[in-house]
């Protein structure tokens, strides 16, 4: 037996031992339903170790991850449904099956071909557990997507039909044409048509993040990041004086975060 399979041995047996009647209170009594906003924290945990390039992050938020495997998995062997090894089966089978490229004698060009070929395989497998329906294109994006990530994933679904700009141009032109529609939503003091417009102007900067080959929920996590360390700075600076925010002026404010910019924050 291989360390890596010892060790994941391991990680089985302590779930088991803390989901026993003399393990712990607290994960005995979870649920798939009570952990899965944990699953949600820890893949963006898992993507926060990506961006710090630290390779001891990676590996400790790739184990929390693996974590949420395993107890999810727990928990439903207990109930006889299934456990970790017909989950590891049922991936194994699925990454054959989307690979006929490598695993059967389908022939591919580049990997345009292979992300083609691997929708239409997904599609035809939802088809057969008739867990959707062929009417729409969308039925495979998850609703509980993040809605910046899910508003890309509408628009690669109809820009893939033919349904797209033609020019980058084209969405500024629309962008341009959201803002004045904005103003006019404002100005007629009606709260749900501005509502609305907020939403089309941000839709629209999401077509423009995808459209230059951008993930727009990845651009603004980055930029909040951004956000966080200026505005930090900028509070640094106004304690070192021994005074608040409220002492002043916005011109002022703005000196301290141009200062931040300048410091490459």
């Amino acid at each position: 037996m291989s360390a890596c399979e010892s060790n994941f041995i391991e990680l089985l047996q302590i779930m088991k031992k803390l989901r026993s009647s003399d393990g712990c209170p607290w994960d005995r009594e979870q649920t798939n339903d009570s952990l899965k906003m944990f699953a949600i924290e820890e893949a963006y945990e898992l993507l926060e170790a990506i961006e710090s390039g630290s390779h001891e992050e990676l590996k400790d938020e790739l184990g929390d991850l693996l974590l949420q495997v395993v107890f999810h998995s727990q928990i439903q062997d207990e109930k006889g449904n299934f456990d970790i090894e017909d989950v590891a089966k049922a991936i194994n089978e699925k990454l054959i099956r989307r690979h006929p490229h490598v695993f059967a004698d389908v022939k591919v060009s580049d990997s345009n071909d292979v992300i083609k070929n691997w929708n239409e395989i997904k599609l035809q497998e939802k088809e057969l557990k008739g867990s959707i329906s062929t009417t729409s294109i969308f039925n495979d994006i998850p609703k509980s997507f993040p809605s910046l990530y899910r508003a890309q994933e509408v628009q690669k679904r109809v820009s893939k039909v033919g349904f797209d700009w033609l020019d980058i141009d084209d969405i500024f032109s629309k962008l341009e044409e959201e803002l004045r529609e904005l103003r006019v939503a404002l100005k007629s003091n009606n709260k749900d048509d501005v509502r609305n417009e907020i939403g089309d102007l941000l839709f629209t900067c999401v077509n423009i993040s995808r459209f230059l080959g951008h993930n727009a929920e990845d651009l603004l996590r980055i930029n909040i990041k951004k956000f966080e360390k200026r505005f930090e700075f900028v509070d640094k600076k106004i304690k070192e004086k021994k005074m608040d925010f409220s002492d002043l002026t916005i011109k002022e404010l703005d000196t301290y975060w141009n200062e931040a910019k300048k410091a490459d924050l």
